[in-house]
C-alpha cells in the first residue's frame, strides 16, 4: 500500500503494536493528527501540557514494560517535552518521542516553532534521529523502537519535518522485521569466566550483601533475583529504582539502601566483605563519601550496560550482560559448585545484620495527634493489600513511600528516581491506570510538587482514570525545609507554600471527588471511602506534622555510614 508521511508513523505504531499514544497537537503535526483520526487501533490521550505527556507514557512503559510513545508538535511543545524525556532518559525507561519540525527547506532559517530538537535533547536521550526523506521513515521508526526497548532502555527521539508527512506524498509502504545497527549491539550474555569469579568470590564470603537496582525491574530478573537469594540466603538491600523486585516483606531483605535507606541496610554494606551490585550503578544517593564507600569490601557488578560499570566504583569482578542471562548461570554454578560455604560466619553475619534491625530506624510518634504522613502511608498500604501501583512525585512524600509501602512485585513502584522531577507523579499515575484499568492506582504526592502539573486532572476527567491522589499536605516543600533545617540553621529560605489552593474544591472544579482529613483518626475510614469508589478520582487532602523529618538521612559530604538518626525524644516509641 502507498502511504503519506503521516500515515507511515501511524501505521508503524500499529505495526509496534501500540496501545496508547500521549500527545498534544500544533501546526508542525497536523499532518500526523489527521492520520490519527482515520484510524482505531492506536488510541490518542490528549494531556493538558506536553511535559504531562511523556510521564504518562513514561509510567505507561514503567508499570508494563512496553515502550511509552509520545507526539509533540515543534518549538514549545518539544521543548515542553524536554523535562519528562531527561526523566525517562535517567531512569532507563523505553520510549519513543515524535516531534514535528518545520518544513526542511526553512530548518536553520529561525523558523516560526523552531528549535534543534535533535541538538537539545542529545544529551538525555539515548538515541534522536532528523528525518528528512520520506523513503526513510519506516526503517527509522524500526530502529527508534529497537534502540528505545533493547540493552540498556532508553528514550529515542524521532524528529519529523511537516512537509516529510505531506499527505499528497505517498509512497509505498514496508514495515521492517527487523534492523542492523552496525554500531550498536547490545551484548545480553555474560562471559563465563568472570561469572565463574564471581561465584568463587561469593562462595567464600563471610559477610556477603545482595545489592540490587532497577535494572532487576527493567530486565525482568525479579524471579532469578529471588531465586538466586534465597540459594545463598544472603542479606538483599536495594535501590529506590530496584523496590520491589525482591520482596519487601521477605526476611531477607534489609530495606532501601541509600540517603534515606534503612540502618541495616547501609551499616550492612559498610561491613560487607563482598557485594554483588545486579542491575545498579552506584549513585550518588547510594555511596555517599565515594572514598569511604564499603572500605572492606570486593565488588562484583553486573549490568547490562559496560559503561555504568567502574564508573564510579572500581569493581573487582565486572560482567556484561543481561541480567536474566548472568543470573541463571551464576544459579547453575552455584548449585553445581563444590565449595562448601563458612555457615558460622555467615550466621554470625545475620547475627550483627540483625542487632542493626533492632534498631528500628523507621519508628515515628505513632501518638501524635496531628496526622504523621508515615501513618497515611502504612495505612494506604493496609487498605490496598500491598497490591496498588504507587506513583509519586519528589520530596519528603517520595521517601515515605518507600519507606513505608512495602512492595512485594515488580513494576508497582513508579517514581522519578535519578532526575528527581516535581509534577511526576499525578500523569505518571492516569499512564499507569490506563494500562491497568482494573488495579487500585495511587499519587502519593505534596502541596508543592502536585501543583507542576495539576492540570492533568482535566485529562483524568477526559478519560475516566479514577486514580487516587495522596496529597500529604505540610504546606512546606518540604525536602528543601528539611535540608534547611540541617544545613542552614534553619532559615527557611522560600521554602514555605505561602499561598495553597483549596484542593477539595480544586478537585470538584475538575468533576472528581475532594477530601480534606485533619485527624490521625480519620486517616484509615477516609482511604477506605476513597477507594471505595471504584469510578472516580479522589483527591485526598491530608493535613500533615509540618516539622516531621525523613530519617534515616545522610548529610552531604557524609559517608554512607555515617546516617542523622531520629533522636530518642523525637521517637516517643509506641
Amino acid at each position: 500500500m502507498e502511504l503519506s508521511g503521516g500515515e507511515i508513523v501511524v501505521q508503524s505504531l500499529i505495526d509496534e503494536e501500540v496501545e496508547f499514544l500521549f500527545g498534544y497537537p500544533g501546526g508542525a503535526v497536523l499532518h500526523l493528527y489527521d492520520a490519527i483520526f482515520h484510524q482505531q487501533q492506536v488510541k490518542h490521550i490528549l494531556v493538558r501540557h506536553e511535559q504531562g505527556a511523556v510521564h504518562a507514557a513514561d509510567a505507561y512503559a514503567r508499570s508494563t514494560g512496553k515502550p511509552g510513545v509520545v507526539l509533540v508538535t515543534s518549538g514549545p511543545g518539544a521543548t515542553n517535552a524536554v523535562t519528562g524525556i531527561a526523566t525517562a532518559h535517567l531512569d532507563s525507561i523505553p520510549m519513543v518521542i515524535i516531534s514535528g519540525q518545520v518544513g526542511t527547506p526553512v530548518i536553520g532559517t529561525d523558523a516560526f516553532q523552531e528549535v534543534d530538537m535533535v541538538g537539545i535533547t542529545r544529551p538525555c536521550v539515548k538515541h534522536n534521529f532528523l528525518v528528512k526523506n520520506i523513503a526513510d521513515l519506516a526503517e527509522t521508526m524500526k530502529k527508534a523502537f529497537y534502540v528505545a526497548t533493547t540493552g540498556r532502555p532508553g528514550p529515542v527521539v524521532v524528529d519529523v519535518p511537516k512537509d516529510v508527512t505531506d499527505p499528497s506524498i505517498k509512497i509505498p509502504y514496508v514495515y521492517p522485521e527487523e534492523v542492523v545497527m552496525r554500531s550498536y549491539n547490545p551484548i545480553i550474555k555474560g562471559h563465563s569466566g568472570q561469572i565463574k569469579k564471581a561465584v568463587d568470590l561469593l562462595l567464600n564470603a563471610k559477610r556477603p550483601m545482595i545489592y540490587s537496582g532497577g535494572g532487576v525491574v527493567l530486565g525482568e530478573g525479579s524471579a532469578e533475583l529471588i531465586e538466586f537469594s534465597k540459594l545463598l540466603e544472603f542479606p538483599v538491600t536495594s535501590t529506590l529504582m530496584g523496590l520491589g523486585a525482591y520482596p519487601a516483606t521477605d526476611e531477607q531483605f534489609v530495606g532501601m539502601l541509600g540517603m534515606h535507606g534503612t540502618y541495616e541496610a547501609n551499616m550492612s554494606m559498610h561491613e560487607s566483605d563482598v557485594i554483588i551490585a545486579i542491575g545498579a550503578r552506584f549513585d550518588d544517593r547510594v555511596t555517599g563519601k565515594l572514598e569511604e564507600f564499603c572500605p572492606y569490601a570486593k565488588f562484583i557488578h553486573i549490568d547490562i550496560d559496560p559503561s555504568s560499570i567502574s564508573k564510579t566504583i572500581q569493581v573487582d569482578v565486572p560482567i556484561v550482560g543481561q541480567v536474566t542471562e548472568v543470573l541463571r548461570e551464576m544459579i547453575v554454578l552455584i548449585k553445581s559448585s563444590n565449595i562448601v560455604m563458612d555457615q558460622k560466619a555467615l550466621e554470625a553475619w545475620w547475627s550483627q545484620v540483625n542487632k542493626w534491625r533492632d534498631l528500628h530506624c523507621l519508628e515515628y510518634d505513632r501518638n501524635s495527634d496531628i496526622i504523621k504522613p508515615q501513618h497515611v502511608v502504612e495505612q494506604l498500604y493496609e487498605v490496598t493489600n500491598g497490591e496498588a501501583y504507587i506513583t509519586s512525585d519528589v520530596g519528603q512524600h517520595q521517601m515515605f513511600a518507600a519507606q513505608f509501602y512495602h512492595f512485594d512485585k515488580p513494576r508497582r513502584w513508579i517514581n522519578s528516581g535519578g532526575l528527581g522531577t516535581m509534577g511526576f507523579g499525578l500523569p505518571a499515575a492516569l499512564g499507569v491506570k490506563l494500562a491497568h484499568p482494573d488495579s487500585d492506582v495511587a499519587c502519593i504526592t505534596g502541596e508543592a510538587s502536585i501543583q507542576m502539573c495539576i492540570q492533568e486532572l482535566a485529562t483524568a476527567t477526559q478519560y475516566r482514570t479514577p486514580v487516587k491522589v495522596i496529597n500529604l499536605n505540610n504546606r512546606y516543600m518540604g525536602m528543601v525545609r528539611q535540608w534547611q533545617e540541617f544545613s542552614y540553621e534553619s532559615r527557611y529560605s522560600e521554602s514555605y507554600m505561602d499561598t495553597i489552593p483549596d484542593f477539595v474544591k480544586l478537585a470538584e472544579a475538575y468533576g472528581h471527588v475532594g477530601m480534606q482529613i485533619e485527624k490521625p483518626a480519620d486517616v484509615r475510614p477516609a482511604l477506605e471511602e476513597a477507594f471505595a469508589m471504584k469510578e472516580r478520582l479522589v483527591f485526598m487532602d491530608f493535613l500533615t506534622d509540618r516539622t516531621e523529618n525523613v530519617f534515616p538521612m545522610i548529610e552531604a559530604g557524609k559517608s554512607h555510614h555515617d546516617m542523622k538518626l531520629r533522636s530518642p525524644s523525637d521517637k516517643e516509641l509506641s
